[in-house]
């Protein structure tokens, strides 16, 4: 039967070696499988197609009929006995189905060779050609091909296709004797040898969009190894989410290497798809209490739990056996690896790659003008049909009617050409087309206010990130290297010198602000919400160095943590201690204070003390550090890797360094208001007392209670802290703001939110800090403002949850008042003015409506001292998210620059009601890098969202000296 008469109905393979095909089927001669694809059609067509072919000598036809739903056949070849093992996806019915080929079943390993059958990846697209591992090309047909064509290029001149793809055709040496040879194969009188033509065609073309399409669709740093491709053919597993709910869903990584996808195993549905840069990290075994509620029944050596960035709940699977989930345990940990190593320039090819996968709706890696204007769409971009279609028409190379590889790169590259960058490029280079390094020179010195070095700075960032190999050769920028530079951290708003370690970390603790969490068992709402270890590993890895822990009396003589008289879950104080021995110091190397609300009888405030010593053993700090009564507290690098219990204690520090004292206090804290209030009642009432082995393991931070500023002066110690509510702050605040900044030098204060946020919410610590409060605790499971102003802040210092409080906050007999801040002293006020540019690739606001386009505009609100608080915005730019261009200039004036936060907000302009978030970035001014600077946004959760950022000019102005007075 020759190719012409075959009736094709989709796209099909011809085998170069001259096997005859057969639609649906798959066929074994000699040493190539041919895999072939159809529409769905009744088996007993299939049947009567099968008894049609013509049999020759040595060919054995697949004796199961493939299932109407098979879509694409994986396929491996047995590296003994040259014989394909056949694999179909069934779809939503039956999975991992085996097809016999001949009379002999081929499953991995048992074809009667001692080597496992290798697997290919599944043929989710058909291209033009495929090379096979075995050396073996398959090749589309030319007629079915021309056929693609015509249908994809709709609209266009009808010759239009057909000069695209001779001009493609006259650069592959070898093609025309490869189409003749094809159709001499089919034909069955083509000879081995007459192969050679149609190998080159296929070399010459993979090395053209072959190429081009695989290096666009996965990131070129990813190793194709067995175990991803087993991820990519898809393994069934368990999604647990409680010990009664443990559904079967079906997990398989994408062919971008980059995402995930899963979908119900009943209804076939695809209920959700992350990206791998989503993922923070995974662990094996039993290491979520979900996995903990369901150890009897699964063992650890196939469970694990995914970890996302953010607040982001975690994924807790069940494999079906260990060595599948020691495929995607180390799948998952080798893909993290490359997203969290990516460069700028990866960041942004991956972020292309998503999106032309997101738009190529029918998975074919092209893309027509109608998915290319759903593409704009979907990137935040309102462009006139004309123009989008002249972009188009520019990219399409090969004048085929779609995009693809390299032409949707030159498409993308169009779409967001840099005005304002090329200008500033130009005003620097005499030729408008490098930057020398001394050129490079003058811009950083000028413009980036880079004062030592510029000349070695100019050629490291020469070296970094032109790419091109000549032009680093040679020394220059090119505009492409000079916008990599803008767009990477040396070009961040944020001075790259102070992400790491920066401050004197010699100092007492009194004198840095500590990142402190309020009822870090908790990952909801104060009343119902649910009770969990994550809320600890969560605030630890961001930082966090003051946790709180509320302990009552459980079962068993179990103590458990949970939030008292209300309906939050519990969970055992031991299981919390372990997450804290285990979790402390991976983020930061400096001290952990365990704040301990404390409402346990006397028989289990003894197993806290012992749980407490025997799980952190060396890391709890059970007496000073040099054995001596303190005059002062020690620093953070004195107290490093020490984990420090705040709580009751009885007697004074030094009783428990001469020996036990008689003073018995009561046991409750005063931290919780009418809670707080009810249980020193109860204390009274009942003389209860406190342990002497839980009281001797408060050694720097003791509870005491606030009597007024004159009164801990008069009677208080270095090692002994306060905690107010925010309520009971604000008031000392107003009526003694100096006092409040003097205590705060020499001694530890804990504000905590009022009893009255049920549901969580936040106040503002900028006030606290204004004051010099170090303990500023915080509902970290609750995004907002208040937690973007905590993280602005510890963002810094290497993320170690300490920063040094200003100089005039750590004297003890300071002038400072917040509210008068003429009582600084210093120079006058700065003047800090930022020029909004422009806006990249702003993302959508969440839950929008297909097709709708966000109006962006930009507000700087400033947050420190009552008279710098301040906020201005831009105009909002309508219908364009992509690449708004605002070009305002806001400015503002500084009176205590040194505690103030500046936080960027981009919002989605509503006429009619309130404007919808769409990111911020927030920093302190203290880490501000003047010029011309991108901000690269985070999403309201605090994680990145890259490519999003905005572009900026930062100037800030000093007051004139005395000088110049």
């Amino acid at each position: 039967m020759s190719v012409e008469e075959r009736p094709f109905s989709s796209a099909s393979w011809l085998c170069p070696c001259g096997a005859a095909s057969l639609l649906g089927q798959v066929v074994w001669r000699g040493c190539c499988p041919v895999l072939l694809r159809r529409k769905a059609a009744s088996l007993p067509e299939r049947e009567a197609s099968l008894r049609a072919l013509p049999h020759s000598p040595g060919v054995q036809v697949c004796q199961s009929i493939a299932h109407p739903k098979v879509q694409s056949l994986p396929f491996t070849l047995c590296p003994q006995l040259g014989s394909p093992c056949v694999q179909a996806d069934l779809g939503t019915d039956r999975l991992n189905r085996r097809i016999r080929v001949g009379a002999r079943p081929q499953t991995r390993g048992s074809a009667g060779c001692s080597q496992p059958c290798r697997p290919l990846r599944r043929l989710l697209y058909l291209p033009p050609r495929l090379r096979l591992g075995s050396g073996v090309t398959l090749i589309r047909n030319d007629l079915e091909r021309q056929r693609l064509r015509g249908v994809r290029g709709r609209g266009r001149p009808a010759g239009a296709g057909a000069r695209g793809r001779d001009r493609g055709r006259a650069r592959c040496p070898g093609a025309a004797e490869g189409r003749a040879a094809r159709l001499r194969a089919a034909a069955g009188g083509g000879a081995p040898a007459e192969r050679s033509g149609a190998a080159t065609e296929s070399g010459c073309c993979q090395r053209g969009e072959g190429r081009a399409m695989a290096s666009l669709l996965c990131n070129a740093r990813i190793q194709l190894t067995d175990t991803l491709e087993q991820m990519q053919q898809g393994t069934l597993m368990r999604k647990v989410k409680s010990k009664s709910w443990k559904k079967q869903r079906y997990f398989k990584l994408q062919e971008d290497c980059m995402t995930i996808w899963y979908q119900s195993k009943r209804t076939g549905k695809t209920e959700s798809a992350f990206s791998i840069s989503d993922v923070e990290t995974v662990r094996e075994g039993h290491q979520s209490e979900v996995l903990q509620s369901v150890a009897e029944e699964f063992p650890p050596e196939r469970c694990f739990t995914i970890v996302f960035y953010g607040r982001r709940g975690n994924l807790d699977l069940v494999a079906g056996s260990a060595e599948e989930a020691q495929c995607w345990v180390q799948g998952l940990r080798q893909l993290i690896e490359v997203a969290t190593t990516m460069d700028q320039r990866e960041k942004i090819d991956q972020w292309i790659r998503d999106w032309f996968q997101k738009a190529d709706k029918n998975k074919d890696g092209r893309m027509n003008f109608k998915e290319v204007q759903r593409l704009l769409k979907m990137m935040n971009v309102d462009m006139n049909e004309d123009h989008a279609l002249r972009l188009f028409q520019d990219a399409d190379k090969s004048e085929s009617g779609t995009l693809e590889g390299e032409e949707f790169v030159l498409f993308y590259k169009a779409l967001t050409k840099r005005e304002e960058v090329l200008s500033l490029f130009q005003e620097y280079s005499e030729d408008g087309k490098k930057l020398t390094l001394l050129e490079l020179a003058d811009f950083l010195r000028e413009e980036q206010l880079e004062d030592e070095g510029t000349e070695e700075l100019a050629m490291e960032l020469i070296d970094k990130y032109e790419p091109s190999e000549t032009a680093r050769a040679r020394h220059v920028l090119s505009a492409d290297g000079f916008l990599m530079y803008l767009c990477s951290l040396e070009g961040s708003i944020f001075n790259p010198q102070h992400r790491g370690l920066w401050q004197d970390m010699s100092q007492p603790l009194c004198h840095y602000f500590i990142s402190s969490s309020h009822n870090t068992y908790l990952i909801e709402d104060q009343i119902r919400g649910h009770s969990s270890i994550e809320g600890y590993i969560r605030a630890l890895k961001r930082g966090c160095r003051c946790l709180e822990v509320d302990c009552w009396d459980g079962p068993n003589g179990e103590p458990m943590v949970y939030h008292g008289h209300t309906f939050t879950s519990k969970i055992p104080f031991r299981e919390v201690v372990s997450t804290l021995g285990k979790y402390a110091f991976k983020t930061s190397d400096y001290p952990v204070i365990l704040s301990l609300e404390n409402h346990c009888s006397m028989e289990q405030q003894e197993v806290l003390a012992q749980q407490l010593k025997d799980i952190l053993g060396e890391q709890l700090l059970t007496t000073t550090i040099d054995g001596h009564v303190p005059t002062q507290l020690p620093s953070p690098e004195e107290l490093k890797h020490k984990i420090l219990l705040k709580g009751k204690k009885i007697g004074r520090l030094e009783d428990t360094l001469d020996g036990p004292g008689d003073e018995a206090p009561d046991v409750s804290d005063d931290d919780n208001g009418a809670e707080a209030e009810e249980e020193r009642r109860r204390a009274k009432k009942d003389k209860e007392t406190l342990a002497q082995a839980l009281s001797d393991c408060v050694i720097y931070c003791k509870n005491v209670p606030f009597r007024g500023f004159q009164e801990a002066r008069s009677h208080s110690r270095p090692s002994e802290i306060s905690s107010l509510s925010e309520a009971k702050a604000r008031k000392l605040i107003r009526d003694e703001g100096n006092e409040f900044v003097r205590h705060n030098a020499w001694q530890l204060t804990r504000i905590y939110p009022s009893g009255m946020r049920t549901d969580s919410s936040n106040y503002s610590p900028q006030e606290m800090w204004n004051v010099g409060c170090q303990i500023v605790a915080l509902n970290f499971q609750t995004a907002g403002m208040e937690m973007d102003l905590c993280d602005g802040l510890f963002s810094q210092n290497g993320c170690c949850g300490y920063v040094l409080k200003p100089p005039f906050m750590r004297d003890k007999e300071t002038l400072f008042n917040p509210s008068d801040p003429s009582s600084r002293e210093g120079p006058g006020p700065i003047t800090l003015t930022i020029q909004v540019i422009s806006g990249q690739q702003l993302p959508k606001v969440a839950n929008s409506k297909e097709g709708a386009i966000i109006d962006p505009l930009v507000r700087v609100e400033i947050y420190g001292v009552p008279a710098d608080q301040a906020h201005q915005e831009t105009k909002y730019i309508e219908n364009n998210g992509f690449n708004p261009r605002w070009d305002e200039t806001l400015q503002f004036q500084l009176h205590v620059p040194e505690l103030a936060l500046i936080r960027f907000v981009v919002e989605d302009y509503d006429k009619t009601s309130r404007n919808d978030f769409v990111g911020q970035f927030t920093l302190a001014f203290a880490n501000i890098k003047p010029g011309y600077r991108h901000i690269h946004l985070l999403s309201k959760d605090g994680t990145s969202i890259p490519p999003s950022s905005l572009f900026v000019h930062i100037r800030i102005t000093e007051p004139p000296g005395p000088e110049q007075d």
